[in-house]
């Protein structure tokens, strides 16, 4: 049976902006999805581009002394060439400059003026110049704009307005009946308690004699359209809406996905789908609003110091290792925090240890024992068919955690199907059968690790495709090899295909004070731990010394109670800053668990996730809140990391 076309789209980037880490994020995650609907064989469309009208761009050409289209031609270079840089394989990169788009903002709205949709009037009221955008007097905050926190300007002129209170009913509807998805349900019902109260009309135009930098009205010549109405226009624009290439409208625009960050979810998910009604167009199919990436839980900015640019971390790591951390840290919808060390233990963790090291030891292996060609595969034993089955049941996995955008948990099965590939090398240990001279089975048990390795890869190629690439021409295979059989079918990788060992894909990141890594450190600190003098002048103790007092037997450990759970709630604790109270299933029962991890993790971030934790604690009293159970977690010096299983397991489950 036939899938749909996919169609996925960025928000326009204001061209003035300076790249940073969320806009790198969210056109990493677009191409990601991109490439995985392109693997499954599906029809897909990717679509970026630049916002390049309004105030700032005007002001900065002023400043500088060039025109505002000189000015747009220069910075737009900036955003092509980051996206170069990331590996972004976008199929139309639309620029709200270009004729094609303006034309059609144009008859869009000559068209709804026509039909009585926009009206004019004479506003009184708040004016936020950085965000160009008319605000209440109950939308402020504490006398600032409620999205930027600086000082609004009070306004009086004509202007021209959208009735969007119209469709305020209608859009309701539209959500709660799912034709309109907005994902996750945390925004969704942000915009139904938006639209709880009464929708005003939507101020769609600005005078020329404020602001020139525009697209002029059709039906009067001395305002230009607002910078929102207009870039939203983009998503149709460039399919070829109202003129151009209808065929590619008609075919992919019923199954957009629009992703944007959550600031902007009032216009996606409220301005856009009322203007769309108005025109006569189906709303998107979904609206995904991802969460920020965070420094120390307070978002990144230019005015706070503390923003990353992405080409800074990829000069330093590598392109693939930061579009791996990108999607592997952050939940969608969810918020997560930044740090550089969180990206160096993630590339060492996932990327050097576990997937490079196993791709370096295998082709070694095979270059030992077998010549350096992939043996053939003899008789399957219960070991191979166990890995078999499950390398070759993990496309399907993929597909389905990809089609529910859920990135990260994709990436996390591949992972766990890598470290099972390790875990199965060591069991059947090539090194020992080779000294028992049995070269049939160390031929199948290197085959069936090689050709997991191949799915596994892949199956990651869409996250990492030049470092996967480089894994697969090793393999002999090409990109033309990189297809849903491929990924779904074992034995592609044909027995006398030479097999070329070369340098790691990953290598280790080795870091020094506050760089040295957290490996190096430990076992600095037990050698220092084994030699070093006691401080109260004895010799060191040995293991065997140890008091009794500090071991346990097995019959104590016995009584302590370690289970799966989920967390399905979490919030900050009152009056505590180091503190979240999370709600967790255990089987069928519901626990309050208190942990003090407020300074590694957002209460967003957690809901959902699988953590373990000692379920027969005697319940505790926390700041005036009962605890009942303790979530496991580990420290070093990069910080907290709550333990959790390595694949989804039924909650409850007991840790043996």
């Amino acid at each position: 049976m036939a899938r749909a076309p996919f169609y996925v789209t960025t928000p326009i980037y204001y061209v003035n902006d300076e790249p940073h880490i969320g806009h790198a994020y969210t056109t990493i995650l677009a191409d990601v999805l991109a490439r995985y609907h392109r693997l499954f064989g599906d029809d897909s469309f990717f679509l970026t581009g630049l916002d390049e009208h309004g105030q700032k761009v005007q002001d900065a050409a002023v400043k500088r002394g060039v025109t505002p289209q000189a000015q747009c031609d220069e910075m737009s270079q900036r955003f092509v060439s980051l996206w170069s840089s990331l590996g972004i394989g976008y199929d139309d990169f639309i620029r709200t400059t270009e004729p094609r788009h303006t034309a059609v903002v144009g008859q869009v709205l000559a068209a709804l003026h026509a039909a009585g949709q926009i009206y004019a009037a004479e506003y009184d009221g708040w004016y936020c110049v950085p965000d160009e955008r008319y605000w209440t007097e109950k939308d402020l905050v504490d006398g600032c704009c409620p999205d930027c926190g600086r000082k609004v300007s009070r306004l009086t002129e004509k202007n021209y307005f959208f009735r969007m209170s119209q469709h305020q009913q209608w859009l309701i509807d539209e959500i709660q009946s799912g034709r309109m998805t907005i994902k996750p349900d945390t925004r969704k019902n942000e915009v139904l308690g938006f639209l709880k109260k009464p929708l005003g009309d939507l101020c769609i135009s600005r005078p020329k004699k404020r602001l020139a930098w525009g697209i002029e009205l059709p039906f009067d010549r001395e305002y230009v359209t607002y910078v929102w109405f207009d870039a939203l226009l983009n998503y149709v624009s460039a399919l070829g809406y109202l003129g151009g290439d209808q065929a590619k409208y008609g075919r992919y625009w019923p199954f957009a996905l629009h992703l944007i960050g959550k600031d902007i979810l009032t216009t996606h998910a409220v301005y856009w789908p009322t203007m769309l009604h108005a025109m006569g167009v189906r709303t998107p199919r979904t609206i995904l609003a991802h969460g920020w990436w965070l420094m120390d839980d307070t978002k990144m900015g230019k005015s706070l110091g503390n923003a990353v640019k992405p080409l800074d971390l990829v000069e330093k790591y590598g392109t693939e290792p930061f579009r791996y951390f990108l999607m592997r840290d952050m939940t969608l919808g969810a918020d997560a925090n930044f740090s550089e060390g969180s990206l160096v233990n993630r590339i060492n963790s996932d990327l050097a240890n576990d997937y490079g090291n196993l791709a370096s030891r295998l082709f070694k292996m095979i270059g030992t024992f077998c010549g350096g060609t992939v043996p053939a595969c003899g008789e399957l034993g219960p070991q191979d068919i166990e890995l078999r089955d499950r390398a070759q049941a993990l496309g399907g996995s993929i597909r389905t955690l990809v089609d529910g955008l859920e990135t990260t948990r994709a990436l996390d099965e591949i992972i766990v199907l890598v470290r099972a590939i390790n875990r199965y090398v060591e069991a059947n240990a090539p090194w020992k059968l080779n000294k028992d001279g049995n070269q049939a089975r160390i031929d199948t048990v290197l085959y069936c690790a090689a050709e997991a390795l191949r799915i596994a890869t892949v199956l990651l190629s869409p996250v990492m495709p030049a470092k996967c690439g480089e894994l697969l021409a090793r393999m002999e295979l090409s990109e033309h090899d990189v297809t849903w059989d491929a990924a779904t079918q074992w034995g592609a990788l044909k027995p006398g295909t030479t097999v070329a060992a070369a340098e790691p894909l990953f290598p280790r990141i080795e870091r020094t004070t506050g760089t040295q890594n957290t490996e190096d450190r430990m076992k600095k600190t037990k050698m220092d731990d084994e030699t070093k003098p006691a401080e109260t002048g004895q010799p060191p103790t040995t293991n065997a010394q140890q008091s009794s007092e500090e071991l346990i037997d097995i019959d104590y450990f016995k009584k302590v109670k370690l289970r799966t759970a989920e967390i399905i709630a979490a919030e900050k604790a009152p009056n505590a800053d180091k503190l979240l109270r999370l709600q967790v299933r255990i089987g069928g029962e519901t626990r309050q668990v208190l942990a003090g991890i407020a300074q590694w993790y957002t209460p967003e971030s957690l809901v959902g996730q699988q953590v373990v934790i000692v379920a027969n604690l005697k319940p505790a009293t926390i700041r005036g809140l009962e605890s009942n159970g303790m979530l496991l977690a580990a420290q070093d010096d990069g910080g907290v990391v709550i333990l959790t299983p390595q694949r989804k397991m039924a909650t409850g489950s007991p840790i043996k």
